[in-house]
C-alpha cells in the first residue's frame, strides 16, 4: 500500500494512492486519525486504510492533487551521513565507529513537485539522493533483531545540502535546514511490500535527465536495523519520525568540476518499489 499527504480540495489531507489516483482518507477517517503521523501512531491505523481504500475509486486524480512532505509534521528526522563507502572515499573523511547523525527540521522539507529552493547566499546547491524509512512502530533501545517491526514504510529523499554553509564549522546543521532546501516523497511505500533481507532497494539520482548517483542499500556502511538501534538510543522513536539513511557517492561537491544545482534543473529521486520523487531547482 502506498500513502501520502496532500493538499485536496484546498485544505491539507492524506490518503492511499491508487493506479487511478488518491483515495481520500483524511475526509474518511480524519475524524479519528488527522493526518498520516496519528493513522501510523494507532495499531490498527494502517488496516482501517486498507479496509477503506480496498475497490474504492479514486476520489482526486494525480494532477488534482499538490504533494506536500509524506510526514510533514514529522517530530524528528534524523539523517545519516556518509554511509556508503562510495561517497566516504569521495568526501577523504575518516571511517567512524558509529553513525553521523545530524538534524533536519519539518519545515526545510518540500514535497513531490514542489520547488527545491537555492538560497541567495550560496551557489553550491547540492543533490543528495536517499532511501528514507518511516517509523510505524514506537520504542527506546531497539535490539537490531527487532528493527524491521518498527518501520512503517519506505520513501524516496532528496537532502539537499548548502554546501558552503554545511561546512562553515564542523557542525554540518546550518547546510541542512535551509528553508525548502529537501524534498520527501512522492509517498511511502508500506514495509509488507518488500523482502529486504534477499531484495535491496535501488536508488537512483538524475539531474536534467542524466544518472548521476546509483546504488542500493545492501552497500550502507550501517545497515537499516542498525540505524534504528542507534536512532532509538538517543531518544525514543515515535510513529511518523523520519530516518533518512545516507546518500551514496556521485554528489555533485566531489566532482571535478564541481556539479551543482541551479535554477531551473530537473532532479529527480527514484527507489525501486518506491516511486520517483521529482522537483524543480528555483531561486530563493
Amino acid at each position: 500500500m502506498k500513502l501520502g499527504s496532500f493538499w485536496m480540495g484546498g485544505k491539507p489531507g492524506y490518503g492511499v494512492v491508487t493506479d487511478g489516483g488518491i483515495v481520500d482518507l483524511g475526509t474518511a477517517l480524519g475524524d479519528r486519525y488527522a493526518d498520516l503521523r496519528s493513522l501510523l501512531a494507532a495499531p490498527e491505523g494502517l488496516a482501517r486504510a486498507r479496509e477503506y481504500a480496498a475497490g474504492r475509486k479514486a476520489d482526486a486524480a494525480f494532477e488534482e492533487v499538490g504533494y506536500l512532505p509524506v510526514i510533514p509534521n514529522a517530530a524528528k528526522i534524523f539523517c545519516i551521513g556518509v554511509n556508503y563507502a562510495d561517497h566516504l572515499d569521495e568526501t577523504k573523511l575518516r571511517s567512524a565507529a558509529h553513525p553521523t547523525v545530524f538534524l533536519r527540521y519539518a519545515e526545510s522539507q518540500v514535497g513531490h513537485q514542489q520547488p527545491m529552493l537555492r538560497p541567495r547566499e550560496s551557489t553550491q546547491f547540492d543533490f543528495e539522493g536517499e532511501v528514507a524509512l518511516v517509523i510505524g512502530r514506537g520504542g527506546r533501545r531497539i535490539a537490531a533483531a527487532d528493527a524491521w517491526q518498527h518501520v512503517a514504510g519506505f520513501s524516496c529523499y532528496n537532502d539537499g545540502s548548502v554546501r558552503d554553509w554545511q561546512f562553515h564549522t564542523t557542525q554540518w546543521g546550518p547546510g541542512k535546514n535551509f528553508a525548502a532546501s529537501g524534498a520527501f516523497g512522492p509517498w511511502m511505500t508500506t514495509a509488507d511490500e518488500f523482502d529486504l533481507n534477499t531484495t535491496p532497494l535501488t536508488l537512483t539520482t538524475r539531474l536534467n535527465g542524466d544518472v548521476v548517483q546509483q546504488s542500493d542499500t545492501s552497500l550502507l556502511i550501517f545497515s537499516v536495523p542498525e540505524l534504528i538501534t542507534y536512532c532509538s538510543t538517543i531518544l525514543p522513536l515515535a510513529p511518523g519520525d523520519v530516518i533518512v539513511t545516507g546518500t551514496p557517492g556521485g554528489v555533485g561537491m566531489a566532482r571535478r568540476p564541481p556539479l551543482f544545482m541551479k535554477p531551473g534543473d530537473a532532479v529527480e529521486v527514484e527507489v525501486s518499489g518506491v516511486g520517483k520523487l521529482r522537483n524543480t531547482v528555483e531561486a530563493d
